[in-house]
């Protein structure tokens, strides 16, 4: 990672902190759920809406970037966060559901911003560079996956309310991202000059490139928030397993996110964009067979790893190709409805996750995810094979 400018070093590491809180929803969120929720089928609510909350912010968070900025954006989403962990901790103190849902709602409405964090590293270094600035930010996740749970366990019963120590914690990690980013230093304009705008939402989804980057990106994370919101509940309410047990399985699920973004730039210029591709449907594939398998802390634990790595090569794959579909003063557009479209799979898989879990139980929900993957599939072996040149 030499010669990486301090910029990308600097905003992987708000990025760890100003991630932490999607972990500790995914640890804490559904179990919190579960105990506050008028029914069991809304348990995972509070996740659904953390999804729910970054997808709506997508659009609206790319026209301000337009208009103001990248950094102005960051601090303002970055202060959002800060309220959002108090919310969540007079929520908790008054066991008021609604209210951690509307907490949870304003943490995934704050975290689009996290997400354009990659958009900003790789515009912060040559085209040579980019695959491995976006994995070093997306390396940041990692530290994210161990901040998060951590918190939430050692914050358990810091104060009189259990977890309510947890988002006390919580704000010590934002308010330290927010102080980061105020160092944070624009590559290039700030926004968009003024009447330059980016393709209508048809001619993206018209475009090969734009349409297979889209897609790659929206399977890894539909087929992700399915499986990992659930797991929480399934692992420690319906199987028995302990909640370290369970902690376990969602830091290494996410550090299986994140640390193979390390030999990320050495994969992709040996396989190209195609290759990581297969590669990262094969790895989603061999997580369903894993799940359906058995209910033991072995078979979570292994799925849930594997689940991460085809995360990480299909987002990753999707992110380093998108910018081949745009020119330069397009990018806040199609970055802005990319995300839009990924996070409302996102969004739509986590609200369908815990009612399916209900309903179908665990192996009946890995089973869900099948045709979704042959779909994607299809559509990899269908494409032109010069869409994905390495």
């Amino acid at each position: 990672m030499r010669h990486i400018p301090p910029v990308v070093w600097r905003l992987m590491i708000a990025y760890a902190l100003m991630m932490a809180g999607t972990s500790l929803m995914v640890l804490l969120a559904g179990i919190i759920g579960l105990r506050m929720a008028p029914s069991p089928s809304l348990a995972t609510l509070p996740i659904a809406l953390l999804v729910v909350g970054l997808a709506a912010s997508t659009l609206p968070t790319g026209r301000l970037m337009h208009r103001l900025g990248r950094k102005r954006v960051f601090l303002a989403y970055a202060a959002l966060a800060i309220v959002a962990a108090g919310v969540a901790m007079a929520s908790l103190h008054g066991q008021d559901f609604t209210g951690f849902c509307a907490a949870a709602l304003m943490i995934g409405w704050s975290s689009a911003a996290g997400h354009q964090y990659r958009f900003a590293a790789l515009e912060a270094v040559p085209a040579p560079m980019v695959a491995r600035a976006t994995s070093l930010l997306l390396f940041g996740g990692i530290l994210a996956a161990f901040i998060g749970p951590e918190i939430a366990l050692r914050g358990r019963y810091l104060l009189a309310t259990e977890f309510t120590g947890s988002y006390l914690l919580l704000v010590v990690a934002y308010v330290a991202g927010l102080v980061l980013l105020l160092f944070h230093v624009e590559a290039g304009p700030g926004a968009a000059g003024a009447g330059q705008t980016g393709p209508a939402l048809g001619s993206i989804l018209r475009s090969p490139v734009l349409m297979l980057a889209i897609a790659a990106a929206a399977l890894g994370y539909g087929v992700m928030s399915l499986l990992m919101t659930a797991t929480p509940i399934s692992m420690h309410e319906h199987a028995g397993h302990s909640l370290a047990a369970t902690k376990v399985v969602i830091q290494s699920h996410i550090a299986g996110m994140y640390l193979p973004s390390l030999a990320f730039p050495w994969l992709l210029a040996r396989l190209g964009f195609r290759g990581m591709l297969w590669a990262g449907a094969a790895a989603l594939g061999l997580t369903l067979v894993i799940a359906w398998q058995d209910i033991g802390f072995a078979h979570y634990w292994l799925a849930l790893i594997v689940l991460g790595v085809g995360w990480n090569f299909l987002f990753l794959s999707g992110t380093n190709l998108l910018p081949r579909g745009y020119r330069p003063h397009e990018r806040f557009r199609v970055q802005s409805v990319n995300d839009f479209l990924v996070f409302s799979v996102q969004a739509l898989a986590s609200l369908c996750s815990g009612w399916l879990l209900h309903l179908l139980g665990w192996q009946g929900l890995v089973q869900v995810c099948i045709p979704l993957l042959a779909l994607f599939v299809l559509l990899l072996w269908r494409s032109d094979p010069q869409v994905t040149a390495g």
